[in-house]
């Protein structure tokens, strides 16, 4: 029971904490300047490598092992969780003005956060963020690797989501483009890694699943295989 109950901890947690994520890109990553803004980004860029550090760190295997199999995946969640929560809190708004879109830009990014959550659960949503495997515990088995939905589309249709998320915003600001630069060049980097852990983990059977579905952009490895 009490490896249930952390795990249900640290899902409230990440619920929590992408609750406001969404409402956070609506507003108060565009709030009033409180500091000088090379002070602001000097915080933001800190919070931003906070997160990164973290990621990275307890996303590769070496560190999993260090952990029982029943709550490493809800650690991480809840670090992570954490780890946002207060980047969301300790955010320095950097209010300028760098460009001014159509307001429908909200139904993209309405769409992005659809899409991020849907992708979840065209994989294992519950074995995703660890209650899974704090129920199963020894008989846990992890899901065997299928392309379901989007992910024959492009492999990492979830982190695509929250690339448009980040983005799609009528009035983006300094703190806003610094948020949505930072957090894009980090995923691109954390696919690396991730793509690098998977084709260990599946050998031949991923790298033909990247060698015929692209990374991000649906239809781009298809065109680029008939020019080739």
């Amino acid at each position: 029971m009490v490896i249930l109950g952390y795990a249900v901890l640290a899902y409230v947690t990440f619920l929590f904490s992408i609750g406001w994520a969404v409402v956070f890109l609506t507003g108060p990553v565009d709030g009033p300047a409180t500091h000088s803004p090379a002070t602001a980004l000097t915080v933001d860029a800190l919070l931003l490598l906070a997160f990164a550090v973290q990621h990275t760190i307890m996303a590769r295997p070496r560190f999993k092992r260090h952990l029982p199999a029943a709550v490493e995946r809800s650690t991480f969640v809840l670090a992570a969780s954490l780890v946002l929560v207060a980047l969301f809190a300790w955010w320095e708004p950097v209010p300028a003005v760098v460009w001014r879109g159509s307001p429908l830009l909200w139904v993209l990014y309405a769409a992005g956060w659809a899409l991020a959550v849907a992708a979840t659960y065209m994989i294992d949503h519950f074995d995703m963020f660890g209650l899974k495997q704090a129920v199963r515990r020894d008989a846990y088995q992890a899901p065997a690797f299928r392309e379901r939905w989007l992910y024959k589309r492009v492999r990492h249709p979830m982190m695509l989501g929250m690339i448009i998320a980040f983005w799609a915003t009528p009035t983006m600001t300094v703190g806003h483009l610094f948020f949505a630069v930072a957090s894009t060049g980090y995923i691109a980097i954390g696919i690396r890694f991730e793509e690098r852990d998977l084709r260990r983990q599946l050998g031949d059977t991923y790298a033909e699943y990247a060698a015929r579905v692209p990374m991000l952009i649906p239809g781009t490895r298809r065109a680029h295989s008939k020019v080739a």
